[in-house]
């Protein structure tokens, strides 16, 4: 999301801009990118797929990307159709410049589309040799159960990955998502995992849009606006300060030492953001650690997951 053009968020890099952190994530032996087709309207997949094949050898990288929030305010150019599925597949396949998707993954899950027709076009991708893999995000633990369901019963391609919202200031999907996740041995790759900067110690208080991000995205006013939240933040200060680490790094290494989580989706606009990440992976925090850093939590409204169908239509 942080890879395409300033003209979609101001904090966005361009092609040449973005090219640094793709060349040291390679060089520091990342093999996971994640895109989507609505970051910069698809110059985001562009910008990835030209670096990646500049720095990468394809063959040895994972490339995932998403499809369903809108492309323009055109009829069919949003949602999980069978039409708007196969039309963004090929859309991003040209973008990315590859020949198959590694992980394509529904951006949220479309209420106005029969589950059954929007599986089925993820599967004919996966027949035709588009996809390898299919991924989800943010829903519901009852919907996503259903669909893996729905796709063992056909006996078309299941779901590999749920890329949702969990972090140190969110973990209400600890009551029922990561749980699935681990039962269907599910990849978690959430989104988010420094809370939209929060975590990093980039903001001086709850309600801070003091940064460029902060002042133009908004989601951390909605997602991020318990009285608790800030006192995790100042429990991940507090323990990254004994240790003598940025914050950035506890907060990545306790995501990391979740048994279902797989990778988070980190999104560096700083180099040092990139090596905070890589960092983070060497980090082993004590169960004291883990123990200070989760205490200040406190149950949250559901936030980032998309409504569930109110009618059996």
């Amino acid at each position: 999301m942080s890879y395409g053009t300033p003209q979609w968020r101001p904090w966005v890099h361009d092609s040449d801009a973005s090219a640094p952190f793709f060349k040291r994530a390679i060089e520091a032996g990342i093999n996971f990118f994640d895109t989507a087709d609505m970051y910069s309207i698809g110059i985001s997949e562009e910008v990835t797929g030209r670096w990646l094949r500049e720095y990468g050898n394809l063959d040895e990288l994972v490339i995932g990307t998403k499809v369903f929030f809108p492309m323009s305010d055109r009829p069919n150019m949003g949602g999980l159709s069978r039409k708007h599925i196969q039309q963004a597949c090929e859309d991003s396949l040209r973008r990315l410049g590859v020949e198959t998707i590694d992980l394509y993954q529904i951006h949220r899950l479309d209420p106005d589309t029969p589950m059954e027709e929007m599986l089925a076009a993820l599967d004919q991708l996966v027949t035709q040799g588009k996809v390898r893999y299919l991924g989800a995000s943010s829903m519901y633990a009852w919907q996503f159960q259903r669909m893996l369901s729905t796709s063992e019963r056909n006996g078309w391609a299941r779901f590999v990955t749920m890329q949702n919202h969990y972090n140190l200031v969110y973990r209400e999907e600890e009551r029922e998502m990561m749980p699935l996740c681990e039962d269907q041995g599910i990849g978690v790759i959430p989104w988010s995992p420094l809370a939209r900067g929060m975590l990093a110690g980039t903001r001086t208080k709850l309600g801070d849009s003091s940064t460029s991000r902060s002042s133009t995205d908004g989601l951390d006013q909605i997602l991020y606006d318990q009285p608790s939240d800030w006192d995790v933040v100042e429990a991940v200060k507090s323990v990254a300060a004994e240790r003598g680490e940025p914050p950035a790094r506890v907060a990545l290494a306790w995501l990391l030492s979740k048994p279902t989580v797989t990778a988070p989706i980190v999104g560096a606009t700083k180099l040092e953001h990139l090596d905070d990440a890589i960092a983070a992976a060497e980090i082993e925090l004590s169960a004291d650690e883990v123990v200070t850093l989760e205490a200040p939590y406190r149950a949250h409204p559901v936030r980032g997951v998309a409504a569930p169908r109110t009618s059996a239509k």
